[in-house]
C-alpha cells in the first residue's frame, strides 16, 4: 500500500453561504463539516454520537481500461463543490469529516486500490460511516476489500445499468469489480451476495445475464421499475435484505436517465428516474444494515451545468440524512 496515493483534506475549499456565524440552524455543510487526515497515526476525533467521512476516489483509470470516456478523475472535487452549501439537517450530534482523496496518476489502478482500502478500514476501525465520492466505478473493488479488512462482508446493492462482472486476465477496471468480489470469496469459500438494480438489456451481453445467473445475482432490470407500481419491487429488494447481516450500496451514475445524468461515461438515454431510485436508496437505509456507500462515474468533463454532480450530492445528502433519522438525530 502506498501512503502517497493519499491525500490529506483540503479545507480551504468549504467556503460558501453565510447566513449566521452563531446559530447553528442556519448552518451548511462548510460550516459543519471537519478535516480528518487519515494518514495520521494518532487520529483524535471530536466526540459524537454519529460520524460520517467523505472520502475521494481521484481515479478513470478503469475506466479508460474498459474503454469508456475518462474523466471521472474530477468527480469528487465536482461533488464536494456541490455539497458545500447543504443545510444541515441534523444535530450537532452528528460530525461530518472530509477525509481527502485517494489518488491514481501513474495507471497502476491496483495499488489506488489497495490505498482505499486501507483507508476504507480505517474509517470503520474510528467508527466512521465511509461516503466515497468517485471517481470510476472501479473504486468499489477498493472500498470492499476495505470492507473485507474491517472483517465485514456485506452484501451488495448495486445501482447500475450493468452488471460489470466482465472476463479478466490480469488486470481489472470499471466492468469488471463485482466479479473480482466473487472471485476473491470464492477462493475463501465465503457467500457472495449481490443484488443489481436498474440492469439494461443493451449494456450487457448475452454472456453476462447467463454469468450472473451462474453467480446467483438478483436483479432488476431498469424495464421493470421504469414505470408503475414499484411495491413488489420493493418486496424483492427487502426479501434480499432481510437475508443480509450487514449491506454496502452503490451507485453508478450511468443508471439515471442521460436527462439527469448526462456528466457519465456510459450515457443512458433510457436510465431511469432519480426519484424511482431514491426510493429503493431510503428503505435499505431504513433497514438500519447500511455499512458504506459510494457513488461514481460522476465525469465532469461531460457534465451539463454540474447536473450530474448536484444529483451525486442529492443522494449523499439523502444518505447523511437517513443516517441521522436512524440515530434520532435528525431535525
Amino acid at each position: 500500500m502506498k501512503i502517497e496515493r493519499y491525500q490529506k483534506p483540503d479545507m480551504t475549499f468549504w467556503k460558501g453561504r453565510i447566513d449566521h456565524e452563531q446559530n447553528y440552524d442556519a448552518f451548511r455543510w462548510h460550516q459543519w463539516i471537519k478535516p480528518l487526515d487519515l494518514s495520521q497515526t494518532d487520529i483524535s476525533l471530536t466526540p459524537s454520537k454519529v460520524s460520517v467521512a467523505l472520502l475521494g476516489f481521484c481515479s478513470d483509470e478503469g475506466v479508460k481500461r474498459n474503454l469508456g470516456r475518462t474523466g471521472a478523475y474530477k468527480g469528487p472535487l465536482s461533488i464536494r463543490n456541490e455539497l458545500r452549501n447543504l443545510p444541515c439537517c441534523f444535530t450537532q450530534a452528528l460530525i461530518i469529516y472530509d477525509a481527502g482523496n485517494v489518488t491514481c496518476n501513474d495507471g497502476d489502478l491496483e495499488k489506488s486500490q489497495e490505498c482505499l482500502a486501507e483507508m476504507v478500514a480505517r474509517l470503520i476501525r474510528l467508527g466512521i460511516f465511509p461516503i466515497l465520492l468517485g471517481g470510476g466505478h472501479e473504486m468499489a473493488y477498493g472500498h470492499y476489500k476495505g470492507l473485507n479488512k474491517s472483517g465485514i462482508y456485506p452484501g451488495i446493492v448495486n445501482f447500475d445499468a450493468h452488471f460489470d462482472i466482465r472476463p479478466y486476465k490480469e488486470h481489472g477496471s470499471s466492468g469488471t469489480m463485482f466479479r473480482q468480489i466473487y472471485d476473491d470469496l470464492s477462493k475463501r469459500n465465503l457467500d457472495y451476495q449481490y443484488f443489481a438494480i436498474g440492469i439494461q438489456k443493451r449494456g450487457n451481453t448475452v454472456d453476462l445475464f447467463k454469468t450472473a445467473q451462474n453467480m446467483g445475482i438478483q436483479y432488476l432490470m431498469a424495464s421493470d421499475i421504469g414505470e408503475g407500481d414499484l411495491t413488489e419491487s420493493l418486496k424483492t429488494l427487502d426479501a434480499y435484505a432481510s437475508k443480509q447481516e450487514h449491506l454496502y450500496l452503490t451507485i453508478c451514475s450511468d443508471v439515471f436517465a442521460s436527462a439527469f445524468a448526462p456528466g457519465v461515461s456510459a450515457t443512458q438515454p433510457l436510465g431511469l428516474h432519480p426519484e424511482r431510485i431514491l426510493k429503493y436508496f431510503k428503505a435499505l437505509f431504513r433497514t438500519g444494515k447500511v455499512v458504506s456507500f459510494d457513488i461514481a462515474e460522476v465525469s465532469p468533463r461531460f457534465d451539463n451545468d454540474n447536473i450530474t454532480s448536484n444529483l451525486a450530492a442529492t443522494f449523499i445528502f439523502a444518505a447523511v440524512n437517513a443516517i441521522a433519522k436512524l440515530n434520532g438525530l435528525y431535525l
